[in-house]
């Protein structure tokens, strides 16, 4: 483990809309709405993910592989004020996260396959993604596309999300092409609930969730859009 990054505990679930309402109306009673949320409690979030030419993420993740890496750049509110490509890290039951902001100019060589723009001496990480890019042949992969309601506690920094509406791009991979319309990957009624915190799950907050009664999911974001893609590619063959 990298003492250098942050890492910290991660737990997913899937649940439907009916427990998605009891514990919301639980935990707006106990804790706040992340301030990033804004008006309406929501913000949009959009990643494409890469992926190497034997699909490794992917299989890593459908294996049961325990410490494994996952690349994308991200976006918010399908603005480009604030592009970042990140790296997250699984080791054990911990996550942690790398990431390097980029301007659109970096964001549009890098898609059209002029990946020298990572090419920075003084940034090892943007070093990391140039070898990958250029060396392990990392490539855009698929689009993932949610709506996020997240929730922050200071006591043992925890932040707890409700991801909805996850959509994938199919074979579209510029997240700034005004033809994109993703498409729903995943059951509406269906909403991914995350759990990350540092040290310690306060134990009030534990008892709200009801994560004695949740079943932890290994529920990867990507791996689902990614084989949506790929049955609705073999469908239409």
């Amino acid at each position: 483990m990298n003492a250098k990054l942050k890492y910290r505990h991660e737990l997913k679930y899937v649940v439907n809309r009916q427990q998605y309402f009891i514990i919301r109306q639980r935990l707006r009673s106990l804790i706040k709405l992340d301030e990033h949320a804004g008006r309406s409690g929501e913000y949009h979030i959009r990643s494409l993910y890469f992926d190497d030419m034997d699909n490794t993420a992917l299989y890593e993740k459908l294996s049961g592989v325990r410490d494994r890496n996952k690349y994308r750049i991200r976006i918010y509110n399908k603005s480009d004020s604030l592009i970042c490509f990140e790296k997250k890290i699984k080791f054990n039951n911990y996550v942690a996260k790398m990431k390097e902001p980029l301007s659109r100019d970096q964001y549009n060589s890098i898609l059209a396959g002029n990946y020298e723009v990572l090419h920075q001496l003084d940034k090892p990480f943007m070093m990391e993604l140039y070898r990958q890019l250029t060396q392990n042949l990392l490539r855009p992969k698929v689009i993932v596309d949610y709506v996020r309601e997240p929730y922050i506690c200071r006591s043992g920094n925890v932040r707890i999300t409700f991801d909805k509406e996850l959509r994938t791009g199919l074979n579209c991979i510029d997240m700034f092409d005004p033809g994109l319309s993703p498409v729903l990957a995943i059951d509406d009624n269906l909403i991914i609930l995350e759990v990350k915190y540092n040290e310690y799950l306060p134990e009030y907050i534990r008892a709200a969730i009801q994560l004695d009664g949740l079943i932890q999911q290994s529920t990867s974001k990507y791996v689902i859009c990614n084989k949506y893609l790929k049955m609705n590619s073999w469908e239409d063959h």
